[in-house]
């Protein structure tokens, strides 16, 4: 989908635990820093619809997994994000989207937004107010 970059990001594991990269400054498709923040999800549970009109979104789950869905108002696609698949999903203005918790453990996802958050910029819908299916789903790992 236009609009939507997805990128395997590095965790290098020593004795002590591991360094998770999520983005740097000279990515070729950072754009600026806004805000950092990080929402906890419960398995089963949906958090979304949502779409921004000028912020960027760099999701990166940083514990356990999520199923992220984008819609653009003609195509659904999905991206599983997390332990099993640790890589940053950036998702440009204008792009809906929604994300389940996975699995049997609470998810922790980190955004790297590119403005800080403004509540005049962002529009939202309720779970059941873009129609898709989220009970039909596969894990994809």
């Amino acid at each position: 989908m236009k609009g939507i970059i997805v990128k395997p990001l590095r965790k290098i594991p020593d004795e002590r635990g591991s360094v998770c990269h999520m983005l740097r400054a000279d990515d070729p498709d950072f754009k600026q820093f806004g805000e950092i923040y990080f929402s906890t999800v419960y398995p089963g549970v949906i958090k979304g619809w949502h779409k921004h009109t000028k912020m960027e979104l760099n999701y990166c789950c940083i514990k356990g997994m999520i199923k992220l869905v984008v819609f653009d108002g003609r195509n659904f696609e999905e991206y599983y994000l997390g332990d099993k698949n640790y890589c940053l999903v950036k998702v440009r203005p204008e792009i809906w989207n929604a994300f389940q918790g996975l699995g049997t453990e609470e998810a922790i996802v980190a955004n790297c937004a590119s403005i800080p958050h403004d509540p005049n910029e962002i529009i939202r819908k309720g779970v059941k107010e873009i129609v898709y299916d989220w009970k039909n789903f596969t894990y994809g790992w």
